[in-house]
C-alpha cells in the first residue's frame, strides 16, 4: 500500500472507529472507485462479524447484474410445483464466471441440492440486464417467511435504483421505471427511513403461519440468531448497501431486526430489503492488490459456500492514486481534524468523508 493511501486509510479508520459504540471496531477501505468497504467486528451483545459495501452509483465504472434465467428461457421443469428459473451457482463462482469485482447472494429459492448446480424456482421478482424472468408472487410455499408480492429493488441500466412494486400484472411494476436489474427478498424491512418487520397472524395477514412456523419459530422471530445478507438504498437514492453477518467464525449472528436497526442507525439506510440468509449468506470480492477472489464472510453452510439461486454482481474500476492523493493533503489541511473534534455520529462522520472526498482538487467544506 501506497504511504499516502495508508494516511488515508488511517484517518478515515480512526475517525469511524471512535465514533462506534462501545464494543465495535471498524476497519474501512476504498478498494475500487465509488466503492467503500467497511468490516464490523463487535463483542456486545454477542460476538458478530459484520460485512457493508456502500455503493456510489453515480461513480464512473459501476454496473450490475443479476444470475440470469439459465438457460435462456429457463432451464425447464419444475420444482416442488413451481417453473424453476435459473441453475444454482455459487456465489464466488458467479462473480468470476462474469469478471466482476464484488457479489452478493439475494434471493430465495428451492434448496434441493446445496453443494451442486441444480434447476430451480426463485420466490420474488427478478430481472438481469431487461429480462424479467420471475414474477412477483402472491403466495408461494414459504408464506411462513416471504411476505406476498414481496417489493424489489430496480436498478436500471444507467444506474437509477429504486424500491418497486407489483404493478398490473405479476411481471410489471407499478412505478414508471425501466426494469433491469431486479432484486428481492422475503419482506421490506426498512421503509421511508423506519424499521419494518413483518408480522404472523394465525388467519391470514403480512405472514401466515405454517410448516411449523409461528412469531416465535420464524426467519423473523426475535430469538432466531442465523447469518443474514440485505440490501439497501440510500433515501437519496444514491447510494446501495449490500450487508451480510456471520453465523461462524466467532460470529453468532443477528436477527432480522437487529439487522435493520443496525442498518438504519449506522448508516442511514432508508429503504431494505431482507436477502436469502442462514447457509446462503455470501459475499465476495476480487482484491485489488492480489488480483485473486474469495468469500470476504465466513459460511455458515457446513459443506463451504452454498449453490444459490441468484447473486448480484457488481463491476467497478481501480481507484485512481491521484485523486486520493490530493483529497488527503485537502482532508488534513482541516477537513477531518474538524470533524474529528466534534464527535459526530458514524453516519455523519461518513458523509463528511464522502464529501470531502468528492470535492474538486484543493478545496474542502469546513
Amino acid at each position: 500500500m501506497k504511504p499516502v493511501r495508508l494516511l488515508l486509510f488511517v484517518a478515515a479508520v480512526s475517525l469511524l472507529s471512535r465514533e462506534l459504540s462501545h464494543g465495535q471496531t471498524t476497519t474501512t477501505t476504498y478498494p475500487y472507485e465509488g466503492v467503500t468497504r467497511i468490516d464490523v467486528t463487535e463483542t456486545s451483545p454477542r460476538p458478530e462479524n459484520i460485512h457493508i459495501l456502500e455503493i456510489n452509483l453515480t461513480a464512473p465504472g459501476i454496473h450490475f447484474e443479476l444470475s440470469p434465467q439459465s438457460p435462456a428461457g429457463g432451464p425447464g421443469g419444475t420444482t416442488q410445483g413451481y417453473a424453476n428459473t435459473t441453475t444454482t451457482q455459487q456465489t464466488l463462482g458467479f462473480m468470476n464466471q462474469v469478471h466482476a469485482q464484488l457479489a452478493i447472494n439475494t434471493e430465495f429459492f428451492i434448496n434441493t441440492n446445496g453443494s451442486a448446480a441444480v434447476a430451480t424456482p426463485m420466490f420474488g421478482f427478478a430481472a438481469s440486464d431487461g429480462n424479467v424472468y420471475s414474477p412477483f408472487q402472491s403466495s408461494n410455499a414459504n408464506t411462513y417467511a416471504i411476505v406476498p408480492n414481496a417489493p424489489a429493488i430496480n436498478i436500471d441500466s444507467a444506474n437509477n435504483a429504486q424500491v418497486v412494486t407489483v404493478g398490473a400484472s405479476s411481471k410489471t411494476i407499478a412505478q414508471s421505471a425501466s426494469v433491469y436489474n431486479a432484486v428481492s427478498g422475503s419482506a421490506q424491512i426498512i421503509t421511508n427511513g423506519v424499521v419494518t418487520m413483518p408480522t404472523y397472524t394465525e388467519s391470514g395477514g403480512v405472514l401466515a403461519d405454517g410448516g411449523g412456523y409461528s412469531s416465535s419459530n420464524s426467519w423473523y422471530a426475535n430469538n432466531n440468531l442465523a447469518a443474514r445478507s440485505a440490501i439497501g438504498l440510500s433515501q437519496n437514492d444514491k447510494t446501495l448497501y449490500l450487508f451480510t453477518v456471520d453465523d461462524a467464525g466467532g460470529s453468532q449472528g443477528m436477527t432480522v431486526a437487529e439487522m435493520a436497526g443496525f442498518l438504519q442507525s449506522n448508516f442511514g439506510v432508508y429503504n431494505a430489503l431482507n436477502l436469502d440468509g442462514g447457509g446462503s449468506t455470501t459475499m465476495s470480492w476480487v482484491n485489488p492488490s492480489t488480483g485473486l477472489s474469495s468469500d470476504i464472510n465466513v459460511s455458515s453452510n457446513s459443506g463451504g459456500d452454498r449453490y444459490v439461486g441468484a447473486s448480484l454482481a457488481v463491476f467497478a474500476s481501480p481507484t485512481p492514486e491521484p485523486g486520493t492523493m490530493t483529497l488527503l493533503f485537502a482532508a488534513a489541511g482541516g477537513g477531518i481534524a474538524c470533524v474529528a473534534s466534534r464527535r459526530r455520529k458514524t453516519r455523519q462522520a461518513r458523509e463528511v468523508i464522502q464529501d470531502i472526498r468528492s470535492q474538486p482538487m484543493g478545496s474542502v467544506k469546513k
